[in-house]
């Protein structure tokens, strides 16, 4: 019975109060609500509403990548460079919401302009909206190591995180056309323009709720002061779990961005039922189910057979729609719709935790606790896949000769299917050989927690 009692207050150490708790999930389901609403549609719109070539978007989509090469560190090394009464990470909360919420709307904004000018504002809008979800969304990641050190809490935290953002983002896809039918009346650029706004809205309240009510709890004499540029990278040297964490970052969005975006032209062009792209995008909510076992999960076999499990059931996924996008069988591809996102919401919940764990490892192994730079990198990587995969769909198209709003040709509903299916079948199974090297243990684990727990304990009785 003692040694029971000691287990459980052991567990319950870096236990979080729930308000806080469900206040961290609620950030990324403002995150998804409006970024999935970008992610999901603007391409579309980018085409069959302001006007603009499938070439022109790939195009813009590789730039904005440029552009993700130093935003994404820039944010890190902000980040590790703030020291204020709020914390390190949870200052940018409150900084950047309300310019992220503004071009949000810009976004969706058509204004009257020759088409020269409509790229230019297509530019300057998506790259704007790029840079400052950076800034509002990278925190979040780079916050979690800093609310507590207790491992199964961090798997709590990142467990309700995906559950949020997996809501967030279900019910903005699902929405999205019957509220900008509802909203515009006939007119698609009036409707997208005001769903962004209500967006944007619910982004900006929930935001303030969040900076509100979190907390960053673990301070280490690093964490009081800003870290010069060369130190903080020294938590990157040789730490492999992020070295892994962050190439999957890349491979899994990319993939999953490049199926995303083209949703509305698949059942659109290739099925000939655009009524069903609400109905299929409510599925993305099997992923909850997924995602609330995670902590079960992991429990029984572990992080790393998690994360293959998971893979391996969103790949099995992926050939059933394979099937059914061949029959062209609308029951066949909800069901590998269903099964696919159970697969995702298993690594959707566990990629966060790992670069928690990243954070630890680059202390434990060089001393050095990087919050900023160690997160924003995935981030970063994150970013640049689903830009990559943007690119991707948009230059596929173009290669197929997509014409909008036109009955498609062989190439371009060939085009579409490989955005649909076949590019994130192969990034699902990259993913999962990446796993394969995932080393970090969790005997390791257990080593590394102990050691810093004691570590950050001595440095606050020494201070």
């Amino acid at each position: 019975m003692a040694r029971n009692a000691k287990v459980e207050k052991k567990k319950a150490e870096g236990a979080l109060p729930w308000n806080e708790r469900l206040s961290y999930g609620a950030s990324d389901f403002a995150c998804s609500f409006t970024f999935s609403l970008i992610g999901t549609y603007l391409m579309y719109f980018y085409t069959d509403v302001f006007g603009i070539t499938a070439a022109a978007v790939g195009t813009l989509m590789l730039v904005a990548r440029v552009v993700d090469a130093f935003d994404g560190p820039f944010w890190g090394i902000m980040i590790d460079h703030t020291h204020t009464k709020w914390g390190k990470s949870r200052p940018f909360l409150l900084w950047f919401n309300a310019p992220f919420a503004i071009f949000t709307v810009l976004c969706f904004t058509t204004p009257n302009l020759p088409m020269f000018w409509k790229i230019v504002w297509a530019y300057v809008t998506y790259i704007g909206i790029d840079v400052l979800y950076s800034a509002v969304n990278i925190p979040l990641t780079s916050i979690l190591p800093s609310m507590t050190e207790n491992s199964d809490e961090r798997v709590v935290l990142s467990t309700i995180r995906s559950l949020f953002s997996n809501l967030g983002g279900t019910l903005i896809s699902v929405i999205a056309l019957p509220l900008v039918a509802f909203f515009g009346g006939g007119n698609n650029r009036r409707g997208f323009f005001l769903l962004a706004l209500m967006a944007a809205t619910v982004f900006f309240v929930i935001y303030l709720i969040v900076f509100s009510n979190l907390k960053e709890r673990v301070q280490t004499k690093q964490s009081q002061k800003a870290l010069p540029i060369k130190e903080s990278l020294k938590a990157l040297k040789k730490n492999w779990p992020w070295v892994i964490v962050i190439v999957l970052n890349f491979v899994y969005w990319l993939g999953m961005q490049a199926k995303g975006q083209v949703t509305i032209y698949f059942f659109k062009y290739n099925l000939g039922r655009p009524g069903l792209v609400s109905f299929a995008l409510l599925f993305n909510a099997i992923g909850l189910i997924s995602v609330f076992l995670t902590p079960r999960v992991v429990i029984k076999i572990g992080k790393k057979n998690t994360l293959l499990a998971g893979l391996t059931i969103s790949v099995a996924g992926q050939l059933l729609m394979g099937l059914g996008a061949s029959l062209l069988n609308v029951p066949i591809i909800i069901i590998g719709t269903i099964v696919g996102n159970f697969g995702n919401g298993f690594v959707g919940a566990l990629i966060a935790v790992l670069l928690a764990d990243a954070v630890d490892y680059g202390e434990w192994k060089n001393g050095v606790r990087a919050e900023g730079i160690v997160t924003s990198a995935s981030s970063f990587t994150a970013k640049f896949g689903m830009g990559i995969g943007g690119a991707i769909s948009g230059l596929l198209l173009s290669w197929g000769h997509y014409v909008p709003n036109k009955t498609q040709s062989a190439s371009a509903l060939f085009a579409i299917e490989a955005n649909y299916i076949w590019v994130p079948m192969i990034a699902l199974i990259l993913s999962f050989v990446l796993i394969l090297f995932y080393k970090l243990t969790p005997d390791k684990e257990r080593e590394m927690s102990t050691y810093l727990t004691k570590k950050h304990f001595r440095e606050r009785n020494e201070e």
